[in-house]
């Protein structure tokens, strides 16, 4: 019994094969999320992965991932417009820029009340809302991930989530 668990433990330590579940790949890139996040199944064919995300005091929100193909997708600027037209009363929102590791990358930010919903279908307002958006143009199409929560949690998870992408883009 003590070799088969030393043989399984051997197995998981060398082969490269098997990652860690907080791995996503997408497009040649590797995101590798806190261990402590918790990876659910994405909700719908669109998304690539997703997470949902827990402060100790109990504020949520979600991070997806969403791929669409070398030109799918639609252009930065179009995801940017609809992603900031999903909130109303708008307290802050920005949009910027940067280069990272010769990779563009687009930072979207909002707060207010989010308009929850499919693009099509009613819509929920939720107050006390915050997007933290990034569209990663890489070598093999654009890369869209949007963390949408209560602002407490999206501002907790905005430095995390920003690390990722930017390692990421070293792989």
């Amino acid at each position: 019994m003590k070799s088969l668990i030393i043989f399984f433990v051997t197995l998981a330590l060398f082969n490269p094969l098997v990652t860690s579940a907080n791995v996503v790949e997408v497009a040649g890139y590797q995101f590798v999320a806190p261990d402590e996040w918790k990876q659910s199944e994405p909700s719908s064919s669109m998304r690539k992965a997703q997470f949902n995300l827990s402060t100790k005091a109990g504020k949520s929100a979600e991070l997806v991932f969403f791929y669409f193909g070398p030109s799918g997708g639609g252009g930065v600027r179009a995801n940017v417009d609809r992603w900031i037209k999903q909130f109303e009363d708008l307290q802050e929102k920005s949009v910027k820029e940067e280069m990272v590791k010769e990779v563009k990358v687009t930072y979207v930010r909002a707060t207010g009340t989010f308009l929850s919903g499919s693009p099509f279908g009613p819509k929920t307002p939720k107050p006390g809302h915050s997007l933290l958006g990034a569209i990663v143009e890489g070598r093999q199409g654009s890369i869209f991930l949007k963390m949408v929560g209560q602002t407490k949690a999206v501002r907790e998870f905005e430095e995390p989530v920003i690390e990722m992408i930017e390692n990421s883009l070293g792989n």
